[in-house]
């Protein structure tokens, strides 16, 4: 049922159903400058909240930002990409720090895909730093969404903010809005973590780019590829 506080898309860009509001999660690299209302994005979190975790601890903790105050972040951290003296790494692995099958292939194959998809040859390293700088634009989204975690917390936690952070895409795409997950927004932290008073006792996590998808993109018409359920999953007692 639709929430009468809010106006909709048009019902064809609506999911149907749960499984097509999953399906129909994508990362999407370029948005339109479309606003998102404040009471809308309140609502994705409200729902997204309802995500389960150990004890109810609900771990989360997020900073929304739009306007003014998202464009002075994006300055800057795009800033830090660009110096080539900046050495910040994130203060967690997401990625093994040795690549091995078969998520080498499916890292490599992805990533190949895009820069394909967009013109850049493997020896471009001026365009491959550029694409890779798009990440701290956002990609052009009108809404950031930052997450951060108390430190003290174990790794239960964590399945449990990926949780909650699927809920905010799955009920993003209720109401007609795509997202991008982003790790690469957890690179540059002491530059989040300043310009949205993020205490040091929070490690930050990702972000997620958040708005209406500009179809006319090239880079939104890329389709990851899926393991089939009989390469991941083994059924007993069928």
């Amino acid at each position: 049922m639709t929430d009468p506080r809010f106006t909709y898309p048009p019902e064809a860009d609506l999911p149907a159903s749960v499984d097509e509001a999953i399906t129909s999660r994508r990362s999407v690299r370029a948005f339109l400058p479309t606003p998102v209302p404040r009471d809308l994005i309140e609502h994705i979190l409200e729902v997204a909240a309802r995500a389960p975790s150990g004890t109810n601890t609900q771990p989360w903790k997020v900073q929304a930002v739009t306007g003014e105050p998202l464009a002075a972040l994006v300055r800057d951290m795009l800033a830090a990409h660009d110096d080539p003296e900046n050495t910040t790494d994130r203060e967690y692995e997401y990625y093994p720090t040795q690549w091995y099958e078969p998520y080498l292939s499916r890292r490599r194959k992805v990533g190949w895909d895009m820069y394909g998809l967009l013109g850049i040859g493997k020896g471009d390293k001026d365009r491959m730093h550029h694409q890779h700088g798009l990440n701290y634009t956002l990609f052009g989204a009108p809404v950031g969404l930052f997450f951060s975690i108390d430190r003290k917390l174990e790794k239960g936690s964590w399945l449990d903010y990926g949780m909650f952070l699927q809920n905010i895409m799955i009920a993003a795409r209720g109401h007609g809005l795509h997202t991008c997950p982003q790790a690469a927004l957890a690179t540059y932290h002491p530059v989040v973590r300043r310009h949205l008073a993020i205490p040091d006792e929070e490690m930050i996590i990702c972000g997620i780019a958040l708005g209406y998808e500009d179809k006319s993109a090239l880079v939104n018409s890329l389709r990851t590829e899926r393991e089939p359920v009989a390469g991941f999953a083994r059924f007993h007692g069928w």
